[in-house]
């Protein structure tokens, strides 16, 4: 049985009663379904009592899903200060993005975030999960109503994530990145 690929789950939002939880249930059943991962979850509320446990969470995975909100256009200030609290951890690993929020489905989030994950020498897949107003479409025990077009769209984020995955650990692990550009 091949080794299963470290990820790092990753949580966007740090807010009391945020529906964050929901959304990072749903996409850890969706990782575990598919079988190629083993998730580790990262939450930025255990930043202060937990900060070198989340660093070595993050320098052992291989790729990482980001699960975050939109607030206010923007993705939140939680996640800011994860992402900027380490950065090594991030470099030549890809990241693949779950958005939520209101009509745009968390679309502008992820499009900043791309742009801070290639100034991090991380590869930001382009297939994305995204949905708009998703306090509608989960049940009151957290299922997806409707999860054929969201499970379908999970499931060629995480073969292309799988792929960048190990591509990029495999090269990580013959030859140094930034040698090459000495």
């Amino acid at each position: 049985m091949p080794q299963k690929t470290k990820l790092g789950l990753i949580y966007g939002s740090a807010r009391e009663g945020r529906f964050c939880d929901t959304m990072v249930n749903w996409a850890a059943a969706e990782i575990l379904s598919d079988g190629r991962f083993a998730a580790s979850h990262i939450d930025p509320r255990d930043m202060e009592t937990n900060s070198a446990e989340i660093g070595r969470n993050l320098d052992e995975a291989d790729a990482f899903v980001i699960v975050t909100p939109e607030y206010n256009h923007g993705y939140t200030g939680a996640l800011k200060s994860l992402i900027d609290a380490y950065n090594q951890q991030w470099q030549i690993k890809p990241v693949a993005f779950v958005s939520y929020g209101g009509v745009s489905g968390g679309l502008r989030a992820v499009e900043q975030l791309r742009l801070i994950f290639a100034e991090l020498h991380a590869v930001g897949i382009r297939d994305t999960v995204s949905f708009a107003n998703p306090w509608n479409r989960f049940d009151s025990a957290g299922a997806l109503v409707e999860p054929k077009d969201a499970e379908r769209a999970m499931k060629t984020l995480l073969a292309r994530l799988h792929w960048w995955a190990v591509t990029l650990r495999d090269a990580r692990a013959t030859s140094s990145y930034f040698e090459a550009a000495a």
